[in-house]
């Protein structure tokens, strides 16, 4: 829980928009009026996912190209407005933001977000790995209203958000699966089942990728479905690929966090046999051996440091 109530008046937005770039992504702010600021946040993770209840007083919000060049990891923004009402702009699309919209955001390209009254929303962070790029053509700044359909996926992250973690994390993952219907309702496209069934197929990659023995029959058994309608689904995209991806992401965080950790406990700890098969699959997809990577994460260590302030006036 963040509160602009725990520092002082003459801090309380740069506090503020420190705080929104730790929960979200790295944006730019502003207030609205010179009156003092005043906003509540209250975070939590399950699963890498993100869950948030905002309120806060009136403010503009950018998300810049250089912004994005800094970022580790892209993220779906899925905005369910409560109250109050602002003005979303990405891909060249406008949507207008009333209580009950439900609307997404791409945090790999830029966009603004206009708060022109008190508002409170609920934000679920999805990491891009957890949803496909593809997904999001067309579905970025689109209001779905408030119908059936939305509060069902609205109503869904409410509750998922008062429960226990371990209650919640169980439930995640049929939330993402609403979430994914709710970008093809964006988009104007629903869903297919492949589609769905490759959905499940990268969430459980990504939960089980730091499992030795993960395959493809792993695979094919923990999500219900035969080996061969896991190479259909999976028919543009390599299994073994995805698998040694996300032990790379989960490498890339490792050496990030902790540049000191040696490399063959990082190695065991995101699923690879050995330090060799981590180096070679690390090198295949970063073009950079990890202990160059460490290096490099460890000598602009001061520099992430600073990058959490966010650059208030950075609009490059």
């Amino acid at each position: 829980m963040w509160s602009t109530a725990d520092v002082p008046d003459t801090e309380a937005f740069g506090y503020w928009a420190d705080v929104i770039c730790d929960a979200f992504v790295h944006v730019s702010a502003q207030p609205v009026t010179p009156e003092a600021f005043q906003g509540k946040l209250a975070h939590t993770t399950v699963d890498r996912v993100g869950i948030s209840a905002v309120s806060s007083r009136a403010q503009r919000v950018r998300r810049t190209r250089s912004q994005i060049a800094r970022g580790h990891e892209d993220s779906v923004l899925a905005n369910i407005q409560l109250t109050g009402h602002g003005r979303l702009a990405q891909d060249d699309r406008v949507a207008v933001l009333s209580p009950g919209t439900l609307t997404f955001v791409d945090s790999s390209r830029p966009y603004s977000l206009d708060f022109v009254d008190p508002f409170s929303q609920f934000v679920i962070r999805v990491p891009r790995s957890l949803m496909p790029r593809r997904s999001l053509t067309g579905a970025t700044a689109v209001a779905l209203g408030p119908s059936e359909p939305v509060r069902l996926v609205t109503d869904f992250f409410a509750g998922l958000e008062r429960l226990d973690l371990a209650t919640a994390a169980q439930l995640l993952p049929h939330g993402l699966g609403l979430l994914e219907c709710a970008v093809g309702w964006a988009a104007g496209t629903a869903p297919t089942n492949a589609a769905l069934t490759r959905e499940r197929v990268h969430r459980f990659v990504s939960r089980h990728a730091r499992e030795p023995g993960l395959d493809v029959d792993a695979i094919a058994a923990g999500c219900g479905i035969s080996r061969r309608t896991l190479y259909r689904v999976m028919a543009d995209e390599s299994v073994t690929g995805l698998i040694r991806g996300q032990r790379v992401a989960f490498a890339r965080q490792m050496l990030r966090s902790n540049p000191s950790c040696p490399l063959d406990v990082v190695a065991r700890a995101c699923g690879f046999a050995g330090v060799a098969q981590f180096h070679r699959a690390f090198r295949t997809i970063t073009g950079m051996t990890p202990a160059t990577y460490r290096s490099g994460t460890d000598r602009h260590r001061p520099w992430h440091r600073q990058s959490l302030q966010c650059g208030h006036g950075d609009t490059r």
